[in-house]
């Protein structure tokens, strides 16, 4: 058996195709391609804007911009997920400030967002971590009765569904990453998606340095744009996602039914949620057979890939200055020890799946 990546991007020639029509057409900066790309993903998520930007962390930090977060503003995040949902919040001048995540799904905790609102908060982060959208509804009621703005972090979650409403149609302002492992991909970029024209406006001018008309600048803004040659990756991408969806979940679903070794948890899936398996993570408990480290190295042997997303929780990052603070977070602090991911890329064949299983089945 080759050795099987915990990722690989899935590229055809399709997508060669279209940055080559690029590349010979000489426009290579943002351009129609870009609008349309746009126009595409809004329609796909049921938005009423989308805005191309260049990486999921300039999606987020254009998008709390546009929600007018500043210095002395607080902003309420997941102390489980990656870095960017809290440096994105720093690179505004304002405050992130961590909520702790639900033991069953590892997205935040409502609960814990309600008893860290303050005079000062003024947005609140839902990450859609791993593929699985938060509880939509509870952080939206939160945010609704305390005036705070609610922003999607859907960074791994193209696609997925809430109700039967895709990721992305919720917030006031909603930020994907096309990384070059995610779901969908175009090498680097990212898109903001939203359903309110000035935040659409006000998104447009913040990503191309404050720019209100040729040399006319209103706002500090940035160079934040889409190239066309990610956005013909990225409309190729888009018609292949549900079907590359499908794929992971169809997997995950196969890892759920045959994995069986004890002390090895799977992933749950909270009620109306439709997961699409950015990662398929699972969860070491103290009667798994290995520790994390060894049963790494135990896969790498076999040839297996594996991460572990994410080995240090955010409040213990010392970047934000609180690793030397009392647990705030103890559940984010468990997963950060316990959990693995496993390979669940929509190029993953039967065979490989089942060979997976039977090297994790067969540690003792």
């Amino acid at each position: 058996m080759d050795n099987i990546p915990v990722a690989r991007p899935a590229i055809g020639q399709e997508e060669i195709s279209a940055v080559s029509d690029v590349l010979k057409s000489g426009m290579l900066a943002s351009g129609d391609r870009v609008l349309d790309f746009e126009r595409k993903f809004a329609d796909f998520c049921g938005s009423n804007h989308a805005v191309a930007v260049n990486n999921g962390t300039a999606a987020l930090h254009a998008a709390l911009l546009a929600a007018g977060i500043g210095p002395g503003d607080e902003v309420i995040v997941p102390a489980f997920t990656f870095v960017a949902t809290a440096s994105a919040v720093v690179m505004c001048g304002a405050k992130p400030v961590f909520a702790d995540v639900d033991e069953m799904t590892f997205t935040i905790s409502p609960q814990q967002v309600a008893e860290r609102i303050t005079p000062k908060t003024r947005a609140v982060i839902g990450v859609h971590l791993f593929g699985q959208p938060c509880d939509i509804e509870a952080l939206q009621e939160i945010c609704e009765s305390k005036s705070l703005k609610f922003i999607e972090d859907a960074a791994q979650a193209h696609g997925a569904l809430y109700k039967g409403a895709k990721t992305g149609s919720f917030g006031h302002l909603a930020c994907f990453s096309f990384y070059a492992t995610k779901n969908m991909i175009t090498g680097e970029g990212g898109m903001v998606t939203t359903s309110d024209k000035a935040y659409n406006e006000r998104l447009r001018l913040i990503i191309n340095h404050g720019q209100s008309e040729k040399y006319l600048h209103t706002r500090l803004g940035y160079n934040y744009r889409m190239t066309d040659i990610a956005a013909a990756m990225g409309i190729v991408q888009l018609k292949k996602l549900e079907k590359f969806n499908l794929r992971r979940r169809k997997n995950a679903e196969f890892y759920n039914a045959n994995l069986s070794v004890k002390g090895l948890s799977i992933p749950f899936v909270g009620p109306a949620r439709n997961h699409v398996y950015h990662q398929y993570v699972i969860r070491l408990t103290e009667e798994f057979p290995m520790n994390r480290t060894t049963f790494i190295e135990y896969l790498k042997a076999k040839g297996i890939g594996s991460a572990v997303h994410y080995p240090i929780p955010l409040h213990r990052q010392p970047l934000f200055g609180l690793e030397n603070d009392p647990d705030p977070c103890p559940v984010s602090t468990s997963l950060a020890g316990s959990v693995l991911s496993l390979p669940v890329h929509p190029l993953l064949d039967q065979k490989e799946l089942t060979y997976i299983c039977d090297a994790v089945n067969r540690v003792r």
